[in-house]
């Protein structure tokens, strides 16, 4: 039984698992087995130190990283999938080649942007898939490695490359812009209500435009879960 629920999941898994999906617990063994690792671990607000209350705490990354490149037994490339600050990459990569052993790493940076809810189908049917690596020989080696899995069920017009920060920040401006949309109707909602309009025929009118768009104009009590204001806060600390 899977510890998460998420409409599509679990039928998706029971398709394929025992086929080209397994699930191990020796981790060690399966980072020397693997050519691509995606490293996929929580990063949520600091609590103390410098940046408490605002900044991204990465000791789970880092934990992943040091583990990483002490069992590593060959080249691997390394994919962020985590929310993480501009630059993250370039400190991991430290991490990483700190090896004793003269071990090669590239990191990628490939932000997920599922929504809650509609996770399958936003992986399955993506808007968009954004991969940045850095601008060498090696990293553009790594990003195309990368393409190429894509690629088997996502329109290459789909799939963007960029730079490792571009990457990186993308994902922290993307989230922002969507928060903003939904701050900007609550605060039309006032506006309604002093004028006698109705906040969602005013957010029906508008979303007609083309240049605007439909979606994340429902007036609400504000943005639920935690990505939205884990990443904002995160990008107020990186001004």
């Amino acid at each position: 039984k899977l510890p998460i629920y998420e409409p599509g999941l679990d039928e998706a898994v029971k398709k394929v698992r025992g086929k080209n999906l397994f699930f191990s617990t020796k981790i060690d063994e399966a980072i020397r087995e693997c050519s691509i690792i995606f490293v996929s671990v929580n990063t949520p607000t600091k609590t103390y130190g410098v940046g408490a209350g605002r900044a991204a705490d990465l000791k789970n990354w880092e934990l992943a990283a040091r583990n990483i490149a002490k069992v590593a037994n060959g080249s691997k490339i390394i994919v962020e999938k985590s929310t993480l600050p501009v630059r993250t990459a370039h400190s991991m990569r430290k991490v990483l080649m700190a090896n004793d052993r003269g071990i090669d790493f590239q990191v990628l940076s490939n932000p997920e942007f599922l929504a809650e809810g509609t996770a399958m189908t936003d992986l399955a049917k993506p808007d968009r898939v954004l991969i940045g690596g850095m601008t060498t020989p090696e990293g553009n080696k790594a990003v195309e490695a990368l393409v190429k899995v894509y690629e088997h069920w996502v329109p290459s017009a789909n799939i963007i490359t960029t730079n490792l920060w571009s990457s990186e920040l993308s994902k922290l401006v993307a989230n922002a812009f969507l928060a903003q949309r939904i701050s900007s109707i609550n605060s039309i909602s006032e506006l309604c209500e002093a004028t006698g309009a109705d906040v969602q025929e005013v957010g029906r009118a508008i979303g007609k435009d083309t240049r605007i768009g439909k979606r994340f104009l429902n007036a609400s009590v504000g943005f639920g879960g935690s990505c939205f204001q884990k990443d904002i806060l995160n990008l107020v600390y990186l001004c």
